[in-house]
């Protein structure tokens, strides 16, 4: 299925990978194979959501796009979010035949299904445990990771060739069988007959259903394989020119055995959406729509981060009350935000950091909050951004409020590297910086003391870094500057021009506003900044004019001004005429925005472009992935690197992918900060041309830092990440600084690197999480270099998730106490009874929902055994139907049927209605059976 993300084939432009092909076209690729399993999980979701709710729910057309499927949902502001997550899953789908390109366990080849397996296995669990902890975007990254292998199974295994019809649903499972294996001294292909290979594998093999898949090696002379066995085939496989030559992979039509393409392809969408599915039934229906980026609501998080001293009594109340505004007016609405969280700090607490989805539980703890101890004169400010950063969806906005210096400076580059790599904005609200003192107690004198400028400083290049504000106000001041915050909430807000100047000095900057741009509004931080407005028509208004018709509201509080500017299409201009320091944002609301990330060449053996968790080369040429987002009709005209502090541009050259997507290059990287503005034109606006900025600044670097492993760290076990710092500048002693945002975690690594300018330096540094570390708990870690004297810095930022080791594998089960029985009138009803437990050695039983039935369910635990649920329901006797999914505290599924159309009371066992969901649940999903009605997620 050809769609919008086919774009991706930057990472595409792969020759002679092993696994379905990266680049769309005639055959099915990875990422088309991923994207339409989760479009049709996701519609199937929100069609259940919908029924369930006795909502209507009509399907998009086909073929599905991430747009039309959220507004199916009833989600239409969740597009770009939803977009951004299936993003991240393909990317990391991808990215799996770039960095284990030759690791045969993730691909099912050399007949390593036991190794294979265990990927597939021990990722869902991972899945499933980051989504409990609600820490999607781990879950997102492992999923990728793990759909690889499974798709590769179908076409690198004879799974097809054996007959089968539907996917292997033990590839997800641990405690089950495979198959039959081939022995190792099984010989299992005969040679092809020139290049027909369609009847290569031996007839016993398939007489007796035994599960083989191809060898494959790229390496001439030392590649090889056991006599008799298949081979993965194609130009690359050196194995294939060995007896038995040929091959059997699906890969692409051309392929040995790609007459079963189609087939091979087919399966592993089904497959997909299989895992999918569990994944979803174990973490419930609306925990998987926000992992997958839908949400109701604007889907932005709300984050506080908020010092917690004596002297913030004032600061902590002005927060109560815009969160309980936000909460009392926007819960229910387009703008009610997807997540809440907050950090609370002083100095030597931090934390503990809330994340939740329900407004309540949000409010409840903020008023929870009070303002004790203190008397330092600086705090762990950094140190809870640091935290809160980690834990902020992509793209989000964060609030910290602070009266006092950052005791924890030596985090600001770590801050600015999880800033860029997450390209959230932070708004940091201080109080009694130049402006009031704050007074505290300390050995019983009372004393002045402000923020100086140099602390505030840190604020602001942080605020400047991230697009957004430091806004210094007194303490009775604050309760107006928070109206930043309620403005914020809108998930459409776009940025139409940023910038920063230190210091300050006259230049003219010119936006534009186009026919999608609503509620258009300038923000300017900065003490005596003047400037001079002027309209597309000519119009003009200075900053000192009490009136005016451009500017419709005005707003100025300490350092602080927002205005409010008359929506008119076209370009604007504002001319700033002050010498003092400023930083100039312009926002407004809008369906069309764009999503892009930095990617580079593939150094693997084969090529093809990854997406970088690191900042790209300085000096040297670039790419990026540009994705326009909101308008299916509109294509971008330009994209450019533009200074954050100074007015240099380097233009970049586009290649169209189709569906909105370019990739972008290059020719040389900026060596200041910049940030990325696109321009393009939109079909559907009467204006045509629109403009959009990035708020995140950005950095290119001569240091390279590269890193890469395992992502699942189990509790009281070293963990070990190697690293590789390289440098293309000036060698020398240069600093490393390892942190995580898990403060409880122990971690050693070396303080310091010699390099020689061209060569590179290892080293590795080891981290310990403790034993009580819940399973799903995610990290993030960033491993920074920096050359001497500060010149130059890079990093890399990895993500980790904890998960505890996993011994029940089996799914919960239910026995029937009591049916009762039923007249058969709709006016009568029917009773049902039932136990459902985890088994002897299951870890127990956590939700027991309704699955299918109309009736009344109730549940509570056992009075004797707590992992026992006991489960009443009772319905009208016209719907005789019912059925249980219960889920145990790791994940584990199970589902109970009953009917009393059933001979037997206790209807269907349950591996039997397992077997028949699961046939209807892929029939859907591969023939696109679908039946028309209307709405989504309310």
């Amino acid at each position: 299925m050809a769609s919008e993300l086919a774009v991706l084939c930057l990472l595409l432009l792969h020759s002679g990978a092993h696994g379905f092909g990266i680049l769309p076209g005639k055959s099915q690729s990875h990422l088309e194979i991923t994207e339409s399993a989760i479009l049709n999980v996701v519609v199937s979701v929100c069609r259940d959501l919908a029924q369930a709710e006795g909502a209507d729910f009509t399907f998009p057309s086909q073929p599905y796009t991430t747009e039309a499927v959220a507004v199916a949902c009833n989600a239409k502001k969740s597009s770009k979010r939803f977009q951004l997550a299936l993003t991240s899953v393909i990317l990391r789908n991808v990215r799996v035949d770039l960095r284990h390109a030759l690791n045969g366990s993730f691909h099912f080849d050399e007949e390593m299904f036991v190794q294979g397996r265990r990927i597939i296995a021990e990722g869902v669990q991972a899945v499933k445990a980051s989504n409990k902890q609600e820490n999607f975007e781990a879950a997102r990254e492992k999923l990728g990771e793990i759909l690889h292998p499974l798709q590769d199974f179908y076409s690198h295994s004879n799974w097809v060739e054996l007959g089968n019809k539907f996917p292997n649903s033990n590839l997800i499972r641990s405690d089950t069988s495979i198959g039959n294996l081939a022995e190792k001294s099984r010989a299992t292909c005969r040679n092809c007959e020139g290049d027909d290979c369609t009847n290569n594998i031996l007839e016993d093999v398939i007489a007796e259903g035994i599960l083989t898949s191809g060898y494959f090696g790229i390496v001439p002379i030392v590649s090889t394989k056991p006599k008799g066995k298949c081979s993965h085939g194609g130009g690359v496989d050196q194995t294939s020119t060995i007896e038995p030559k040929g091959g059997i992979n699906k890969d692409e039509f051309e392929s040995n055995h790609g007459h079963l393409h189609t087939e091979a392809a087919n399966m592993a969408i089904a497959a997909t959406g299989q895992l999918l599915d569990d994944v979803r039934r174990a973490a419930g229906d609306r925990a998987f729509l926000q992992m997958m980026g839908i949400s109701k609501g604007s889907s932005k998080a709300l984050c506080f981060v908020i010092d917690t001293t004596k002297s913030m009594s004032d600061d902590i109340e002005a927060v109560r009350d815009v969160t309980s505004s936000i909460i009392n007016s926007e819960v229910g609405t387009e703008n009610e935000p997807s997540t809440y969280i907050l950090v609370p700090f002083n100095d030597p607490e931090l934390g503990p950091l809330t994340k939740t989805t329900d407004p309540q539980v949000f409010k409840n703890v903020i008023n929870s909050l009070s303002a004790t101890g203190g008397g330092d004169d600086e705090e762990l400010s950094l140190s809870g951004l640091q935290m809160a950063l980690s834990a902020v969806p992509l793209n989000s906005e964060i609030f910290l409020f602070t009266d006092a210096p950052a005791k924890d400076k030596h985090l600001k580059s770590a801050v600015i590297a999880l800033i860029e790599r997450t390209q959230t904005v932070v708004n940091f609200m201080i109080t009694d910086s130049t402006v009031t003192n704050r007074r505290i107690l300390r050995d019983n004198i009372r004393r002045q003391r402000a923020i100086t400028t140099s602390d505030a400083q840190v604020y602001r290049d942080l605020a400047q870094a991230s697009g957004g504000q430091a806004i210094e106000v007194t303490k009775t001041e604050l309760p107006v500057a928070t109206s930043i915050i309620t403005e914020s909430t809108s998930s459409s807000l776009v940025t139409l021009l940023q910038a920063a100047r230190n210091p300050g000095k006259m230049e003219n900057f010119f936006f534009r506003v186009d026919g999608t741009i609503t509620n258009p509004r300038v923000y300017i931080t900065g003490q005596s900044v003047t400037f001079t407005l002027i309209s597309p028509n000519g119009e003009s208004q200075q900053s000192t004019d009490t009136t005016g018709s451009l500017i419709t509201a005005s707003q100025s509080v300490g350092n602080f001004r927002t205005l409010r500017i008359k929506t008119e299409v076209g370009q604007w201009e504002i001319r700033m005429m002050s010498t003092n320091p400023y930083t100039l944002k312009v926002i407004g609301q809008s369906s069309i925005d764009f999503l892009f990330d930095f990617v580079e060449a593939s150094q693997g053996p084969f090529t093809g472009y990854d997406a970088l968790d690191t900042r790209p080369r300085a000096g040297v040429n670039g790419t990026l992935l540009v994705t326009l987002t909101g308008s299916d009709s509109g294509t971008l005209t330009e994209v450019t690197l533009v200074e954050s502090r100074g007015s240099k541009e380097v233009n970049g050259v586009l290649e169209s992918q189709g569906s909105g997507n370019f990739l972008v290059r290059v020719d040389q990287m900026p060596s200041e900060e910049f940030v990325v503005r696109v321009k393009g034109k939109d079909g559907s606006s009467s204006s045509g041309v629109f403009q959009r900025q990035s708020p995140t600044s950005f950095r290119a670097s001569n240091v390279t830092i590269t890193a890469d492993s395992n992502p699942i760290l189990v509790p009281g076990t070293l963990f070990s990440v190697p690293f590789s710092v390289t440098t293309s500048g000036t060698g020398g002693n240069f600093t490393i600084r390892a942190t995580n945002n898990q403060q409880r975690f122990n971690s050693v690594s070396p303080t310091s690197l010699i390099l020689v300018s061209g060569n590179s330096t290892d080293g590795t540094v080891n981290i310990t999480a403790p034993l009580n570390t819940p399973s799903g708990t995610d990290f993030t870690m960033t491993i920074e270099a920096e050359a001497p004297g500060g010149a130059d810095t890079n990093y890399v930022m990895l993500r980790f998730s904890v998960l505890n080791t996993v011994t029940d594998f089996t799914q919960p089960v239910c026995q029937l106490l009591k049916l009762s029985n039923c007249s058969g009138a709709c006016n009568s009803t029917w009773e049902l009874s039932v136990r459902v437990s985890d088994g002897d050695g299951g870890v127990g039983v956590e939700r027991v929902s309704l699955k299918q039935g109309n009736g009344s369910l109730n549940t509570s635990p056992d009075a004797e055994n707590a992992n026992i649920t006991l489960v009443s329901y009772r319905a009208s006797c016209c719907s005789p139907d019912m059925e249980l999914l219960a889920v145990d505290r790791v994940g584990n599924v199970g589902l109970c049927f009953y009917s009393l159309k059933e001979s037997s009371p206790d209807a269907l066992s349950s591996s039997t209605k397992v077997t028949q969901s699961l046939f209807l649940f892929l029939s859907t999903l591969v023939l696109g059976l679908h039946v028309t009605t209307q709405g989504g997620i309310q």
